[in-house]
């Protein structure tokens, strides 16, 4: 068993609909290919089969590592959290040094990260090095393009 996850509220909840969904959905659109593969007849040349069965296998697996880390979930309380560093669940204001432009991130783990919604996760390159910062700090991130500046002003939760 491994030490725990850590996890936002929303995060947590998030990984939870997803068993939900792979524990009811997905196992009977599963069931239900595998019944068709079936009827097809023989089994040992049979493609349709094959591939159920390994989206059967990758579902169960993915199951598994969902409730591993539901079970030994610790929940990141923002309110019992610093407000003056960067933390799991901190809303970040960035100022991008070079092209002065304004960035609003939001640091979470891997499960939950999400670019498109400005979610980055704490072990993606930027989220490590804006991890445990201050207002005012500024961040230098080594990126295969280069390097990435970035100035804090301002962390909410």
């Amino acid at each position: 068993m491994s030490e725990g996850t850590f996890l936002t509220r929303e995060g947590c909840d998030r990984l939870k609909e997803e068993l939900k969904i792979l524990k009811t959905v997905k196992r009977k659109e599963i069931a239900n290919a595998l019944d068709k593969a079936r009827q097809l007849g023989d089994l040992s040349e049979n493609a349709e089969y094959d591939s159920a069965k390994q989206s059967q296998a990758i579902n169960e697996k993915r199951i598994r590592e969902l409730e591993e880390k539901i079970l030994t979930a610790r929940i990141m309380d923002n309110k019992s959290t610093s407000s003056d560093k960067a933390y799991i669940g901190a809303k970040l204001k960035l100022i991008d040094i070079d092209s002065k432009e304004d960035i609003d991130y939001m640091l979470v783990t891997e499960d939950v990260a999400d670019y498109a919604e400005g979610k980055i996760s704490i072990s993606s390159p930027v989220g490590k090095a804006l991890l445990g910062c201050k207002i005012g700090d500024i961040v230098n991130v080594k990126v295969p393009a280069g390097t990435l500046r970035y100035k804090i002003t301002g962390i909410s939760r």
